[in-house]
Parts: structure tokens; C-alpha cells; sequence
């Protein structure tokens, strides 16, 4: 098996769909699908935009290869031959267009479009969901885990917990560009050039007759960058002291001992004694690495509590998004060709949040001039010129009308670039330092209130007059006589 090749990396039902499309002879109609997620991930007010890279490697890649044709001719469906045939010679040719990695997102605005062939744009909904879906989830929760700890280090520590490879070294990837400094993974360290940093296992000092010992003997080896596990008997009674000696015999060899690492009991209390000892031996300089099953809301707490911790390794929490272990993103079809143009389609549901805003959209950030902030994000139709004239917007909330506001003075920033267009990637993919930076960059375009943990304030995210008027068009002809 072919691991690397991600073509059949989709559902069933899209290759169905494409054989059904073939049969009818519409595989070369056009249509456009775009990618948004409907509610925000943690009761989060903002969510960071992450997985381009993959699904660009993705796109650049797609190809029915022997192996790939072999599999699909054993399929009960018995695809015709002929179908087969095509499927050999498929390339994507058609656009996309994605807003940067690292950006502040929001629920309900596109934040990837896709036009083309039905029969390609079809086949990549899965995979792109997938590489979306996952990226932008532990980006988001990465974001809100640096913004309880601003000025410490943070480190990936969950690739052992992640469900799977792929997901260990994606993850890191994705919480490094919202904020954290490094990971434990060396692949991912490898590939993408992420620091790497680490400690030594319980095990390590179990394997030694005393718990001084091991510590003399890792210092020994790897002089330059000491840090000690020091709960592996008992932290305070043993741990700590046998670092402490350990720290003075690495200062007769002209070196520094690092930090220690605690991993287990109550890390405020142990924090602020350990710092205490450390202290009054004359060792200010040794920081204290804290570990076990860490979240935002549980280092916000610790940090309320006065914990003396300079660094954090988060494992599991992060990489699984354990509280809300999956955003929900949707790929759904807004326009299709009829008669040589794009018509808008909707799709009508009981619940009404999943009704689907129809037509081909662009999405505007608006950013005060007078105080560079993010106003709110405004989606319209494509071709609309009036957010780009800068004219005075009234915006609300279409679900709470009443909850409205004004907006003038404004620079409108539209949010898709062009990535691939006719099949050929247009757009040059920055290094992952300048997508962290952009990041950094796009949290200071919005108002605090925006960005807090707990209870964040509502940023607003409206659609044009045009853009509603024509959803309720819509809306009223598929749920009237016509569709009889």
C-alpha cells in the first residue's frame, strides 16, 4: 500500500457521487463549494485558522495511481472501465481560495473556497475538512493556552496521547504558529523546524540505585541542558534537595543546571516551596518545568493561586482537544453552472443554524482607522463593491436583530487569497516564523474583550443586505408551492 498517496483519502459516497456525475455526463459542469464552521470551538470568541500547507501538499498531489485504480475495480459498485480510465488521467484544474494560516476566524464566513468541476470539487471535501478541521481545532486551543500564559514558555508535550502519527506532528505544527515555543516531537521539530526540548522519564531514575545518582549521571551526559524529574519518590522530601546538590556540583564544573520539572501532586503548593529552596541555596537561577494533564483552565487557576512556574508542557489536553475534541466544519455547495452561469443553491434544514447562506461569498474584515481595530467582519457577495468604498455600514446580528451597530471610517480587508488557480498554486507559502508573527500581528487588531478566556464579548460577523436578501429568496421559493 501506497501510505503517502492521499487521493482515496475522502468518502465513499464522493466517488459514487463522481461515477453518478460521469454517467450523466455533468462530471465537467462547474460549481462552487465553501468551507466554514458554524459555532466556535471552548466558548472561545475567536478561532485560528490553520491546515493550508497540508491541504496545498494535498492538492499539489492528487493522483489515481495503478494501486488506487486496482482498489476501486474491486468495489461492488463495479465502476465502468471507462470511468476508471478518466480517473487515471485526473488532475485538479480548478481555484481555490483560503484565508492565511494563523488568522483570526470567526463562525459562519467562508474561510475556503472552492471552484471547478463538480468532479473535483467534490472529491477533495473530505481531506480538506479533515486537514481544516483538526489544524484550526488545536491552533485554537494553543491560542487560548498562550493567553493565560503570556510570557512563559510553552511546550508540546502530547504526541504519545495523539490519535496518531499524523496528528502529533500536524498539531505541534499547529500550535506552534498560535503561540507555543516548542515540542517534544523531533519529527515534527525536523519537518517544520520547530524547537525541540525535553527532559528525561521517570524510568531513567528508576533504573539507578539512587535518585542522586541519576541525576549526576544526566547532568554528566547532557551538561548544557539540564532539566530533572524530580517527583519520581517524593518531590520535596527527596527530589528537590538531591536537584539542589546535583546544581552545586554542576556549578564546580562551570556549568548550570536548567530547571526541574514537576509532573504530579499539588503544582501550586510544590512550585512556590521548590522555589523557596531553590532560592535559599543560592540557585535563583533555576526554573521550574511543570507537566500533568495541563489545560488553560487549569494553569489560569495555578497562576491565580501564585504557582512560581516559568514554563508548561502540554500533552494531552492540547493535542486531543479533550474538552471539545472536534470543530464541525462544513464544506457545503453555494452556486452550480446552469445554462452557462452560476446560480446560488441553498440548503433548507429543521434546524436553522444549518441553513446555508447561498451564492459565491467574499469575506471583509473591517479595521477602524482611527484605532486600527477589527470592527467586524462583513460577508458579501462576490462582486459587491460597497464594503470596498468604504461607505457607512450598518451591521447586525441576523439571528438577534436588535444587536446592530454602525461602521464608518473603515479599511476593508478581504480575507480569501487566491491559492491555486486553473489547478496551479498561485500563492507562496510562508515560512512558519512569518506565520507566527502574522498571528501575533492579527491578535492586536482586536479589542481585549474579543479575546478573553472566559465569557468573551460577541464579534460580529454580518452578510451583506444583498447576501441576506437573496438567502430569504431563496429560502421562501424552496419552501413554497414551486417546489410542487
Amino acid at each position: 500500500m501506497s501510505y503517502d498517496n492521499l487521493t482515496l483519502h475522502t468518502d465513499k459516497y464522493q466517488i459514487n457521487m463522481m461515477y453518478a456525475h460521469w454517467k450523466n455526463g455533468t462530471d465537467s459542469h462547474q460549481a462552487v463549494f465553501e468551507a466554514f464552521f458554524r459555532k466556535l470551538p471552548f466558548g472561545n470568541g475567536y478561532a485560528v485558522f490553520a491546515g493550508l500547507e497540508r491541504i496545498i501538499n494535498y492538492i499539489n498531489h492528487l493522483q489515481f495511481d495503478e494501486e488506487t485504480i486496482r482498489y476501486l475495480q474491486e468495489q461492488e459498485e463495479e465502476y465502468d472501465p471507462a470511468f476508471l480510465e478518466k480517473l487515471r488521467g485526473f488532475r485538479f484544474t480548478g481555484n481555490i481560495s483560503a484565508v492565511p494560516e494563523g488568522t483570526i476566524v470567526f463562525a459562519n464566513e467562508p474561510l475556503i473556497r472552492v471552484e471547478g468541476k463538480i468532479f473535483e470539487a467534490q472529491l477533495v471535501e473530505t481531506a480538506l475538512l479533515n486537514f481544516m478541521n483538526f489544524q484550526t481545532l488545536i491552533a485554537t486551543k494553543a491560542s487560548r493556552i498562550r493567553q493565560v500564559a503570556p510570557e512563559d514558555t510553552l511546550m508540546e508535550f502530547g504526541t504519545r496521547r495523539a490519535q496518531e502519527a499524523d496528528a502529533a506532528i500536524w498539531g505541534a505544527r499547529a500550535a506552534y504558529i498560535a503561540g507555543f515555543d516548542a515540542t517534544s516531537n523531533m519529527r515534527a521539530g525536523m519537518l517544520f523546524g520547530i524547537p525541540s526540548k525535553g527532559t528525561h522519564a521517570h524510568a531513567w531514575v528508576q533504573d539507578h540505585d539512587t535518585e542522586e545518582e541519576a541525576f549526576r549521571h544526566y547532568a554528566a551526559a547532557l551538561p548544557n541542558q539540564v532539566t530533572l524529574l524530580v517527583d519520581t519518590y517524593d518531590t520535596l522530601r527527596y527530589g528537590v534537595p538531591n536537584a539542589i546538590k546535583v546544581a552545586k556540583w554542576m556549578e564546580q564544573q562551570g556549568k548550570r543546571m536548567s530547571a526541574i520539572r514537576l509532573d504530579s501532586g499539588d503544582l501550586a503548593y510544590l512550585s512556590k516551596t521548590a522555589r523557596t529552596m531553590f532560592d535559599e541555596a543560592g540557585l535563583p537561577y533555576v526554573k521550574i518545568v511543570a507537566s500533568n494533564d495541563l489545560d488553560e483552565n487549569i494553569i489560569f487557576n495555578l497562576k491565580a493561586q501564585g504557582a512560581r512556574i516559568d514554563s508548561w508542557g502540554v500533552g494531552t489536553q492540547l493535542i486531543t482537544a479533550a474538552d471539545q475534541p472536534s470543530l464541525g466544519g462544513v464544506y457545503k455547495l453555494v452556486a452550480r453552472e446552469k445554462a452557462g452561469a452560476f446560480v446560488p443553491v441553498i440548503k433548507i434544514s429543521g434546524n436553522p443554524e444549518k441553513v446555508s447562506t447561498p451564492g459565491i461569498k467574499e469575506a471583509y474584515r473591517l479595521i477602524s482607522k482611527q484605532t486600527g481595530k477589527a470592527e467586524a467582519d462583513c460577508v458579501t457577495l462576490i462582486g459587491e463593491t460597497e464594503v470596498l468604498q468604504g461607505k457607512r455600514l450598518k451591521l447586525y446580528d441576523k439571528l438577534h436583530p436588535y444587536l446592530f451597530k454602525y461602521v464608518d471610517n473603515y479599511d476593508a480587508v478581504q480575507l480569501l487569497k487566491p491559492i491555486f488557480q486553473a489547478g496551479k498554486q498561485v500563492y507562496e507559502l510562508p515560512e512558519l516564523e512569518q506565520i507566527r508573527e502574522y498571528h501575533r500581528q492579527q491578535l492586536t487588531q482586536f479589542w481585549p474583550e474579543y479575546l478573553r478566556k472566559l465569557n468573551p464579548e460577541v464579534y460580529l460577523v454580518d452578510l451583506s443586505a444583498k447576501a441576506w436578501q437573496q438567502k430569504m429568496d431563496l429560502i421562501h421559493d424552496y419552501t413554497s408551492a414551486k417546489l410542487e
